[in-house]
């Protein structure tokens, strides 16, 4: 396995355990309470976050099912405009952006049926990344599921979607913790 597809893999396994822990804190009957009016729910969070793997998924599976397996570089560079993506994407970077209404969670999903489904699409990322291997990612272009003028390397989208995870994780905890502080 390529070293850097390994890396997002354990950035995928670091979500996942992140998430567990957040789950074995917050009781599942709080997962839809908000820290404010225009703030997002723990469970929001999570669960913008399988519609976001959901989306994102299909395409890169597509790109991959017809990609060479052959082509791969020594080393895997993101492009410009997955770079700057990944780059705005830190958690806790401060750069906030409103998403798109297909990406707006409603809310009103169990904790359980939640975590069940980002656990699930986790595999699934896994098993698109290990299957990749070989490939070569850095030229394959997937188009943005947020916007259909915003293309990038399947490479970069692979980057992109654990470090959207790590940063909507930040949010949920954050979120949990002000809402525990009330009591």
């Amino acid at each position: 396995m390529n070293p850097q597809l390994q890396a997002v893999i354990d950035e995928l396994h670091s979500a996942s355990e992140r998430l567990r822990r957040l789950a074995a804190t917050v009781p599942a009957e709080r997962w839809a309470e908000r820290p404010g009016p225009e703030r997002w729910s723990v469970g929001e969070c999570i669960a913008h976050l399988n519609l976001t793997s959901q989306a994102y998924m299909p395409k890169i599976a597509a790109i991959l099912a017809d990609a060479p397996r052959t082509g791969a570089p020594a080393r895997f560079r993101r492009d410009f405009l997955g770079w700057l993506i990944w780059r705005v994407l830190k958690p806790g970077g401060g750069g906030k952006a409103k998403t798109t209404a297909a990406f707006i969670p409603t809310g009103k999903e169990p904790a359980a049926d939640i975590i069940a489904t980002f656990e699930d699409l986790q595999r699934q990322q896994e098993e698109v990344i290990r299957q990749s291997d070989g490939m070569p990612l850095h030229k394959l272009k997937v188009g943005s599921p947020f916007s259909d003028k915003m293309k990038y390397s399947v490479y970069s989208a692979l980057t992109i979607l654990p470090r959207h995870q790590h940063r909507h994780l930040l949010q949920a905890e954050r979120a949990w913790a002000e809402i525990s502080a009330r009591g």
